[in-house]
């Protein structure tokens, strides 16, 4: 281990070209190096550059080091290093597009797969797969099962499903969310739910959001346009239900698991948002309203965000809501839903606390795939596409360069398939530790 570290530690010097006799500036030359040595001479080495070379580190490598020595341990451990480590190690790795994939077969002999796939523009050929974990025992009966992967958020993910699961693929981290009873009660019940999560800066705590709809027992009818609000609490392992004068009711929300249809997790400004309508019962009114619904973790309110009309037909069009500019603000992709090639608008919200600010910035055209679902949005420019084929396809607006990248197939046996963007974090699911 300890030369696993000093192979980075001279890669770094000679990378800043330093000369290596500075080397006896850390080091001093001794006739019979005790057993301790080692560590206090790592111990001298300036903070700084210490901080710099093991956040080059991947996370499971990086923890490894927390035994070279005090110094280090309480580094590695300090929140303000595990904050930095996320936006410092991944900016490093921005030349390449790393896709967290998942997929569960079918039938339940086949078990759920978690796959890291890495992709460039730059070198055409190069596509690497290397499996990157596999689910504990637990999560791969035939009842448990996952019909979204949302995040990254500090690189943690939540699996929506059953049950739900906040995951820190990095570090092979599971954590399965206790079951909610606060619906199923008082004469109702839930067929539907849409979840989000994120990250509170106040309370060092991650929170899952669940929207469900509402259900008659006694008529087995849909409240339409009436739904609850339930919220997650990481550091108390506990759910709460929301004040329902808190949410803008009654509203619809678009968007599920289903084959016609996809969410891009879209976390801006410690905001959930969610693509919603209202039903316009007065014919003479026209079309439904369209607006994106928000959440916003810290405070815990809910925002209309009104958005301007795009839609011709919900029939023809379809819209998928997505981060902007680095997740500072949000926009929305439309696309016709038939036929094989296909055209799209981008519009953006320039400011995001003005609604007012929407733009449409740029449109992509005669664009030949056979599109099942749009996966992810990726910074300003570059669109995820799911194939019918079930092939991936990372398509770069402005340079037209467009990557395939083939997944493990299981043929007819295939039901789920979703994928992400990944980054390693340090960020532990395991509360006080």
């Amino acid at each position: 281990m300890l030369s696993f570290c000093f192979f980075y530690f001279l890669l770094f010097l000679a990378f800043k070209k330093i000369q290596f006799s500075k080397l006896a500036l850390f080091f001093k030359p001794v006739q019979k190096p005790k057993r301790n040595n080692v560590s206090t001479s790592m111990e001298n080495l300036p903070h700084e550059l210490v901080s710099n070379i093991l956040s080059r580190l991947p996370s499971r490598e990086l923890l490894k080091n927390k035994l070279v020595c005090k110094t280090w341990y309480n580094l590695i451990t300090d929140s303000h290093f595990t904050n930095n480590y996320y936006s410092f190690h991944n900016q490093l790795q921005n030349q390449e597009e790393h896709l967290l994939v998942i997929r569960r077969p079918f039938i339940s002999s086949l078990k759920t797969t978690i796959s890291l796939h890495s992709s460039t523009f730059n070198d055409p050929k190069k596509n690497v797969c290397s499996s990157l974990l596999n689910p504990p025992e637990q999560y791969n009966s035939e009842h448990k099962y996952w019909s979204e992967i949302m995040g990254p958020c500090n690189g943690i993910y939540l699996l929506q499903g059953n049950p739900n699961v906040l995951m820190n693929a990095s570090l092979q981290q599971f954590k399965a969310l206790p079951e909610s009873h606060l619906t199923d009660s008082n004469g109702i019940y839930s067929l539907t739910d849409y979840a989000s999560f994120g990250f509170d800066p106040k309370t060092n705590d991650y929170k899952v959001i669940v929207l469900k709809d509402l259900w008659l027992k006694e008529t087995d009818e849909r409240q339409k346009g009436y739904w609850t609000g339930e919220l997650y609490s990481l550091n108390s392992n506990s759910w709460k239900k929301l004040d329902a004068e808190t949410l803008p009711l009654p509203i619809e929300i678009c968007g599920s698991s289903s084959s016609s249809s996809s969410r891009v997790y879209t976390y801006v400004n410690n905001c959930c948002h969610w693509w919603s309508f209202v039903n316009n019962h007065d014919e003479s009114q026209g079309m439904n309203q369209d607006f994106v619904l928000s959440f916003d973790i810290v405070n815990e309110v809910f925002r209309k965000i009104k958005v301007p009309r795009i839609c011709e037909s919900s029939q023809e069009t379809f819209v998928t809501l997505a981060p902007f500019e680095e997740s500072s603000t949000i926009g929305f992709i439309v696309n016709p839903i038939r036929g094989n090639v296909k055209h799209f608008d981008v519009w953006v919200m320039r400011d995001y606390w003005d609604e007012g600010s929407w733009i449409k910035q740029y449109s992509v055209g005669s664009i030949e795939l056979e599109i099942d679902r749009l996966m992810g949005f990726i910074g300003s420019n570059r669109f995820l596409w799911k194939c019918n084929d079930d092939e991936l396809v990372l398509h770069e607006h402005d340079s037209q360069k467009r990557r395939d990248i083939k997944v493990k197939d299981y043929g007819k046996y295939d039901d789920s398939f979703r994928a992400v963007v990944y980054k390693e974090s340090l960020v532990s699911l395991q509360r006080g530790k």
